[in-house]
């Protein structure tokens, strides 16, 4: 649920773009009452404006939800928010795309920089903090992680803005949507046969565990000795 919740801003930005032609004229009009919104349909270039107004409106909608639903709000949540309603409404104000697609990168790089941040504050990176209670592997290993996370999120956000200035805008919408995604798609998968591989088994015991056992193996065979020395001691009398 948390993870529809998170992406159905994408999803509307997407149906609103792709169908705008097909929209009720009355959707049209009621977004031309919000500040700084001029649409028209039978405009085709103005559908970037009509799906900057959907994915505002629906991140504001997806906090309250996420609200309401889990009882807090996420600080990724509310920054995307600041950054999208900062460049959606220049993209709606100047009536240029290039603001709602640099909103992409931004954020990206906002998140890489937090990421890569947190491995020098605190004792714990922002990715072991958040996975750290689902497997169990060593610091090394979550720096490395981290690290990986943080260069990612660079790469996506160069990634979109290389897509933004040398294809059409209808190939950027089509990356948005499936080419993000995507990319985010294999780079957990990656990450998950990487961790899985120096995941600290549960059945491997830590060094106090070891010494328990042996000590428990001692007293268990000197109970043992002294049981088979009486049953000897009882035979011989």
């Amino acid at each position: 649920m948390k993870f529809l919740i998170d992406f159905f801003p994408v999803v509307l930005f997407f149906i609103g773009y792709k169908f705008f032609g097909d929209l009720p004229p009355q959707w049209i009009e009621m977004a031309n009452q919000l500040p700084f919104v001029s649409i028209s349909p039978d405009e085709p270039k103005d559908a970037i404006y009509f799906a900057t107004v959907l994915i505002i409106l629906s991140t504001i909608v997806q906090n309250i939800v996420h609200r309401l639903v889990f009882k807090k709000l996420e600080k990724m949540h509310l920054i995307s928010l600041a950054i999208l309603i900062a460049f959606g409404t220049l993209t709606l104000a100047f009536k240029d795309p290039l603001f709602i697609k640099w909103k992409v990168s931004i954020f990206n790089w906002v998140f890489a920089l937090v990421i890569i941040g947190s491995q020098f504050v605190g004792s714990k990176s922002l990715i072991e903090r958040m996975m750290a209670q689902a497997i169990d592997v060593p610091k090394l290993i979550w720096k490395r992680v981290n690290l990986s996370w943080g260069v990612f999120f660079a790469l996506v956000g160069f990634v979109n803005i290389y897509v933004a200035y040398n294809y059409s805008e209808d190939t950027w919408v089509d990356f948005k949507m499936f080419g993000v995604l995507g990319m985010t798609f294999v780079f957990m998968i990656a990450q998950g046969v990487y961790l899985a591989k120096h995941a600290t088994p549960d059945d491997v015991p830590n060094d106090d565990t070891k010494e328990e056992a042996i000590e428990d193996d001692a007293q268990a065979n000197d109970a043992l000795a002294n049981d088979v020395l009486s049953d000897k001691i009882q035979k011989t009398d």
